[in-house]
């Protein structure tokens, strides 16, 4: 009997402890209830998704965030990867409701063993409970609250979802999360290309991501997807045959940097500061935006590659160097050897690091950073002269041994004809910058030779003298103010008093020589100063500060005395092209940009760029327009050009929605359009004349492009301290600068025209491959006339020495043109005449 009063007594307590841990389960889960997490919009959250750049046709630039991530939808997943997912982690992940809870008593048993908290027993819905809302600290209030999140999560969402979430979220090691970014990381492939023996090595990253991924650990991470593969094969997920050949399978997983389609980083940065700045520094990084830029990806590799040859090319005039540093070689280096004594020296674009192994029969032969023997001959090494200074060069070497000796480190590269030749780092830099001029698109840039070595752009950031580059500017002024092309102009010497000159200043032309009377056209094209300064002298100096103004210039950044004419000025590259676009797009001030749009990670557009653009429709307004007036005296030069009362005809416009392609009428409003700057009529003429610089002036080497329709000029400050060319063709302009970040003498010759135009001629290939020639239209206030070429009046066409020029209406000359110095032979003097005195 008392036997039974004692069961009665045991089971009575065994039910009342029952009944008060549920009760005290019941008070848990209702104390804890109100602290969790919302959970409703899982789906929604936003992962932490790196920036991703874009060129315009999707090309990748570049990518920027902390988190690798690239969600994959659980329909494009592999199953291959879903069941080996399931093996690791929760088999039974389809039968439980969210909870495994003998995995749960098995944990805690082993923490009491242990008495440590280092069992984890969570299922996947319960992995993603504590990735989305939870810490990871290792509590039993955690776990408890993981354990009410992964319930809630099971009632609300399917379990594919449940899935999709988990596979996007988890951590994988080597800044990759989720199984998208792990496959790239490890592998640098889609997750869809892996085999199973690489896809059952991502599943086992999940326990320990950090310290057993096959990088970082390689044997464990081998044991550990092995037994995923012995799990898969245990719950028939794959067959007996299928196992033991992926256990055949060595590891192959090495680091994987997201790696561009388009090499652009000078872009990428100015992206990423613009979204720094409109977005926010957090979002930028984490919110997935996918920026789409202007960049045209062909244009942007000619533009690296012109970049690099222009700079390059010059370097070399200038001398050889030396090695960049000394290895130790001998009979016994191995190829081990070589490669440590090399892993300091990067490659910088096409330039290759390699050890001299020795010199034979007026060979070098060199061992590469790309693990290649290979010999440079002769003709791949004779430029290596000794540099001495920019003027300066040693003398020609004679035999290979005169330049290197075994061991020394130096740089090579490949020419045309892919054979190897010495190189080395250039000490000068320069930038190109590209736009459409219709609207200011940049379509490609590049700020120096190196990011990686200096984060500097010049194209944005380094204000230089532009010297001669600023002058049709000057001229552009000059047309509004009275002269034409025909213009006779001395170029006779002038001695300019001016203190904040000095006291006083006397100009030259780049050769030292004077030249009489020359028409403004001629003057242009042969650069010369003391033209400029005469024109300068006549608009005056103040009214010519406030007419490049309307180019975009500022006004702090221009001289107020005569040396403006000489380009003293302090301007950006970008400056200097948005300029010359006004000449290209027929008289408009265009703004120039690079985001075209902006998506979210879902890539829903959530920025469209809206540029006011040139309008080719629009009369030039009546404060900028000359005097109208018709005269049937020209019509038989009708044939030369087609007058047209609105302008060019219009190409479309990608980014700035349907422009106007009919005349205007008063039924139809011409839509929002850029700024005017310069009349239609004046930049037909500039344009004309700056075709001319090209035909026969100091940009005649474009010449090579066997284009009629493109226009350009050279620049060159004193000393030769910096070079440029500006010049457009359809649909696009370019400028180009060459010089040092720290201002000093390139070295005689190294003009414009040398140093900074074959750089452009390099890209133009490019960006005017397969654009149809198209000759400029010719505005309604433009007339055409036969002027002397020497003295610049006009006469009849078959006068002896007659040739077509374009006139402003009502600027076409009569019995002659405006004159300005003193009169002198129009042929070229000896400069021993008395200088003329400008006050």
């Amino acid at each position: 009997m008392s036997l039974n009063k004692t069961f009665i007594r045991l089971l009575s307590s065994f039910i009342a402890l029952f009944l008060a841990g549920i009760l005290a389960f019941a008070a848990l889960v209702l104390y804890f209830i109100p602290q969790l997490p919302a959970t409703e919009d899982i789906m929604q959250i936003q992962l932490s998704v790196p920036l991703r750049i874009y060129a315009a046709n999707s090309e990748l630039i570049a990518e920027y965030g902390e988190k690798r991530r690239l969600p994959i939808a659980i329909k494009d997943t592999p199953q291959n990867l879903l069941n080996a997912i399931l093996a690791s982690e929760d088999a039974n992940f389809y039968q439980h409701g969210g909870v495994s809870f003998t995995g749960i008593l098995r944990a805690i048993l082993a923490n009491f063993r242990s008495g440590e908290h280092g069992q984890g027993a969570s299922t996947i819905t319960m992995q993603v409970a504590r990735n989305y809302f939870l810490t990871r600290e290792k509590t039993y209030t955690r776990k408890f609250k993981e354990v009410l999140l992964a319930f809630k999560l099971e009632k609300q969402l399917k379990k594919q979802q449940i899935l999709e979430l988990y596979i996007n979220k988890i951590f994988l090691g080597h800044r990759s999360y989720g199984f998208g970014a792990a496959a790239q990381v490890y592998y640098g492939k889609p997750v869809s290309e892996l085999g199973l023996a690489q896809l059952a090595m991502l599943a086992g990253l999940p326990k320990a991501p950090s310290s057993n991924n096959p990088i970082s650990n390689p044997v464990r991470a081998l044991n550990r997807r092995n037994y995923v593969l012995g799990r898969m094969v245990k719950l028939n997920y794959i067959t007996r045959d299928q196992y033991e050949n992926a256990l055949t399978i060595p590891v192959t997983a090495k680091r994987h940097a997201t790696k561009p389609d388009l090499h652009a980083p000078y872009i990428a940065a100015m992206v990423r500061d613009y979204m720094v700045k409109n977005y926010g520094e957090e979002k930028t990084y984490s919110a997935g935006y996918n920026v789409y830029t202007t960049i045209n990806a062909d244009f942007q590799r000619a533009a690296n590659q012109a970049l690099f040859n222009g700079l390059v090319t010059y370097d070399e005039r200038h001398g050889f160097r030396g090695p960049i540093g000394h290895a130790i070689v001998n009979t016994s280096s191995d190829k081990d050897s070589l490669n440590q004594q090399l892993s300091e020296y990067q490659s910088v674009g096409e330039l290759v690091p390699a050890i001299v192994l020795g010199t034979k029969n007026d060979i070098i032969g060199a061992y590469t950073k790309q693990e290649k023997i290979v010999e440079i001959k002769k003709e791949n090494y004779s430029w290596a002269r000794k540099y001495k200074d920019a003027n300066t060069l040693g003398s020609k070497p004679k035999t290979a041994s005169d330049i290197v000796t075994a061991g020394d480190i130096v740089y090579l590269r490949q020419n045309k004809e892919a054979e190897w030749q010495l190189s080395q780092l250039p000490t000068v830099e320069g930038a190109l910058v590209s736009l459409r001029p219709d609207d200011g698109a940049i379509l490609a840039l590049s700020g120096g030779f190196n990011f990686f070595a200096s984060k500097f752009n010049r194209a944005t950031q380094a204000r230089r003298q532009p010297g001669s580059n600023i002058k049709p500017f000057i001229y552009s002024a000059a047309l509004d103010n009275g002269f034409s092309p025909a213009s006779m102009i001395s170029g006779a010497p002038v001695v300019v008093r001016d203190g904040s000159l000095g006291n006083a200043w006397r100009p030259e032309n780049y050769s030292r020589k004077f030249f009489g009377l020359t028409r403004m056209r001629e003057a242009l094209k042969r650069s010369l100063n003391l033209v400029s300064i005469r024109l300068l002298r006549s608009i005056g100096v103040e009214k010519a500060r406030k007419y490049l103004q309307r180019f975009g210039f500022k006004a702090e950044y221009l001289p107020q005395n005569l040396s403006l004419a000489l380009g003293t000025a302090s301007l950006l590259p970008i400056e200097v092209a948005r300029a010359y676009a006004v000449f290209a797009n027929g008289g408009f001030l265009i703004e120039p940009y690079f985001v075209d749009r902006i998506e979210d990670s879902a890539h829903n557009i959530i920025f469209q760029a809206d540029a006011l653009i040139s309008c080719k429709l629009c009369p030039t307004p009546v404060e900028l327009a000359p005097a109208v007036k018709y005269d049937e005296n020209f019509s038989e030069f009708t044939d030369r050009g087609t007058p047209v009362t609105s302008g060019l005809e219009i190409n479309p416009v990608e980014n700035s929605g349907s422009a106007a392609t009919e005349p205007q009428t008063e039924d139809r409003k011409v839509p929002d359009h850029a700024p005017w700057a310069i009349s239609r009529e004046n930049a037909f003429l500039m344009t004309s004349m700056l075709q001319e610089v090209i035909r026969s002036g100091t940009g005649r080497k474009a010449r090579s492009l066997g284009r009629s329709d493109i226009a350009g000029k050279t620049g060159t400050t004193n000393d030769q301290q910096d070079a440029w060319f500006s010049g457009f063709g359809p649909g696009v302009e370019t400028t180009v600068y060459i010089g040092f970040d720290t201002p000093a003498p390139m070295g005689r010759r190294e003009v414009g025209g040398r140093a900074a135009l074959p750089v452009w001629i390099d890209y133009m290939k490019v960006a005017l491959k397969g654009v149809p020639e198209k000759l400029i239209d010719i505005p309604v206030g433009i007339v055409p006339a036969y002027i002397d070429k020497k003295t610049g009046k006009r006469v009849s066409e078959d006068h002896p020495g007659a040739m077509l020029e374009y006139f402003m209406v009502g600027q076409e000359p009569e019995s002659g043109d405006r004159t300005l110095g003193n009169p002198q032979n129009p042929e070229e003097q000896t400069g021993e005449e008395l200088p003329e005195d400008i006050l």
